[in-house]
């Protein structure tokens, strides 16, 4: 009797531990209560990049792993991505390690396959970044698996400037039958403010896209390369990179 009102104890203890305590493994915490960690963490990328051209990505979430062999469980990942094909990737990527907060204890490193970024964001959040290919350097936040609880839920974009930006861009490229645009929002460090990216796929992918947004453009082009043309147009950078088009609304 004394063996089996020790265990109920035990388990109390540990459901109130779980329920209240800090997390001390990555188990502890669902996507549900991971997913504010992780959109804090891609706005402080996000002005980390400076006045880069960044495009947020889409976030993903996979389902299928395993939290423990009893307990399914699933993966967020959301993301970065800074445009800018002539800087030099591993200074790029430096620049924004030294410009996130000093407890993600970010650092860059040269491997076989080019430099790495990695922080530890909090809460077993990790951050990476690397050379994508075509200009880009991806910046990527991920969970590892975790309980889903009530699954992740992004955040609402607020009404801004990049849809309009984008629907100026889709004018000026012909694409009137395009999808309906993706809106993408992370809040921006402080909380006041959020960076917003506006996306859509065209397929087949502009022919010449430079000479179709020059006169949107005007001076303001931040690059016309083959990997891709970005342009200002007012605080909002729009961006083309084969199909993908994004209007980006940055952290100030």
């Amino acid at each position: 009797m004394a063996t089996v009102a020790w265990a109920v104890l035990l388990g109390v203890l540990t459901w109130v531990s779980v329920r209240d305590d800090g997390p001390t493994v990555r188990e502890q915490r669902s996507l549900a209560q991971a997913g504010p960690v992780v959109d804090r963490a891609v706005g402080e990328l996000v002005a980390a990049a400076g006045d880069r051209a960044v495009a947020l990505t889409p976030a993903r979430t996979e389902p299928g792993c395993r939290v423990t062999p009893l307990l399914d469980g699933a993966t967020l990942e959301r993301g970065v991505e800074i445009l800018d094909p002539a800087a030099d990737p591993r200074a790029v990527l430096t620049e924004v390690a030294d410009r996130l907060p000093a407890g993600w204890e970010a650092g860059v490193r040269v491997t076989g396959d080019g430099p790495r970024l990695r922080a530890d964001a909090g809460e077993f959040v990790l951050v990476e970044g690397r050379p994508a290919g075509d200009g880009r350097l991806r910046l990527t936040v991920r969970t590892g698996c975790r309980p889903v609880g009530d699954g992740y839920r992004p955040p609402s974009a607020q009404g801004g400037p990049e849809a309009d930006a984008l629907a100026a861009a889709l004018r000026a490229l012909a694409a009137p039958a395009a999808p309906a645009p993706e809106l993408l929002a992370a809040p921006c460090p402080g909380g006041d403010r959020q960076a917003r990216t506006a996306r859509v796929t065209l397929d087949p992918a502009p022919a010449a896209p430079a000479t179709a947004l020059a006169p949107a453009a005007g001076r303001a082009v931040l690059f016309d390369t083959p990997e891709g043309y970005a342009y200002r147009a007012g605080a909002v950078t729009v961006a083309l990179t084969g199909g993908d088009l994004t209007a980006t609304t940055p952290c100030p």
